[in-house]
C-alpha cells in the first residue's frame, strides 16, 4: 500500500529523492509547515507525518499515527488527510475539488505536481486539522 522509505527524519526523506521530485516533495512539506506549523513533522510507516496521535482497533492493535501524511511514490506524489467527517472520510467529501487527483477515502494522489492545486489544498487542510483523526 505504502511506498516506505527507510529515512528516520523527514529531512532524510526528502534528501533521498531524485530530482525533480525532490524539490516538489520539500515544497509540499513547507506548505505543511506554513500551513498547519502547530502539527510537529515526523516519520511514521516510511512517510512523512505531521501530527502524530495514538489509535486503537476494535481488534485491539494500537499505535502512532499522522493527521496528514506526504509520501512520494514511482506514480505520483500522496497526500493523506486522517479525520473524519461524521461517518465518512473527510478527503472524500471533496473530490470534485481535485479533479486531477485520485481521490481515495483519506488519500488524494497526484500523477503530477502541477496538478496540485495549493489554494484548494490549504482550505481542506485548514479544515481537516480541526476534526477528529480517524478512529482505528
Amino acid at each position: 500500500m505504502f511506498n516506505k522509505s527507510n529515512a528516520t527524519t523527514p529531512e532524510g526523506y526528502i534528501e533521498a529523492l531524485d530530482e525533480p521530485r525532490r524539490t516538489q516533495v520539500q515544497a509540499l512539506f513547507d506548505f505543511f509547515r506554513e500551513t498547519v506549523p502547530e502539527l510537529a513533522p515526523f516519520m511514521c510507516s516510511g512517510m512523512i507525518g505531521f501530527g502524530s496521535y495514538e489509535y486503537k482497533t476494535k481488534s485491539g492493535c494500537s499505535g502512532t499515527w499522522f493527521h496528514f501524511g506526504l509520501s512520494s511514490l514511482k506514480t505520483g506524489i500522496s497526500i493523506y488527510i486522517c479525520a473524519s467527517q461524521g461517518d465518512g472520510y473527510f478527503a472524500e467529501s471533496y473530490k470534485d475539488r481535485f479533479p486531477k487527483a485520485t481521490v481515495g477515502r483519506s488519500c488524494l494522489k497526484f500523477k503530477k505536481f502541477e496538478d496540485i492545486d495549493f489554494d484548494v489544498l490549504r482550505e481542506v487542510i485548514v479544515m481537516a486539522a480541526k476534526l477528529p483523526p480517524l478512529a482505528g
